[in-house]
């Protein structure tokens, strides 16, 4: 028996190195887990971050593009209302030119009417004021229909310019 504790002091003695060692071992295996589990998190995180910023650099292009364009629709909106806003009253301004014309050959052929002689001659001079009442009403309708083309077309182009920008850049790619 005196042999056998000395043996059971030596075999407890390994155990406990054996024990000592596969602990230090798992606890190095552990440790070298858990800094690579970190370093993975880390660079996951890292990831992260980089396309968060890109993502946020993006939106912040994209909303600063937009305020831009939006801005571009209001100075064209400005410019097409005061564009619109100057043809109307010329065209008005013609309008009552044209009328004032009107009134003014109606006044004349009236005057004329009143001094004639015969029904014939009253016959002529209506005739001949209808004619040129006419005539008047004729042209200048044509100058106020060419005016107002005129003014449609000058109040359309940058619309319409407008539109083709917001189509060509809803078309592009997000990317881009």
């Amino acid at each position: 028996m005196a042999n056998e504790a000395p043996k059971i002091a030596r075999i407890a003695s390994e155990t406990v190195n054996t024990a000592t060692a596969a602990a230090d071992a798992g606890l190095n295996k552990t440790t070298q887990m858990a800094d690579a589990g970190a370093a993975q998190i880390r660079t996951a995180m890292e990831r992260s971050m980089e396309q968060a910023s890109k993502a946020a650099e993006g939106s912040m292009k994209a909303a600063q593009d937009f305020a831009e364009f939006s801005r571009g629709n209001v100075e064209t909106l400005t410019q097409v209302t005061q564009t619109w806003m100057t043809g109307t009253q010329e065209i008005t301004r013609q309008a009552f030119a044209l009328m004032q014309g009107l009134a003014d050959h109606a006044l004349e052929g009236a005057r004329a009417l009143s001094g004639v002689k015969s029904l014939k001659e009253a016959a002529e001079i209506q005739a001949t004021y209808a004619r040129g009442g006419m005539e008047k009403v004729m042209s200048e309708t044509a100058k106020l229909q060419e005016a107002s083309f005129r003014l449609v077309e000058q109040v359309a182009t940058p619309v319409t310019q407008r539109v083709s920008q917001a189509v060509e850049r809803a078309t592009k790619p997000l990317a881009a």
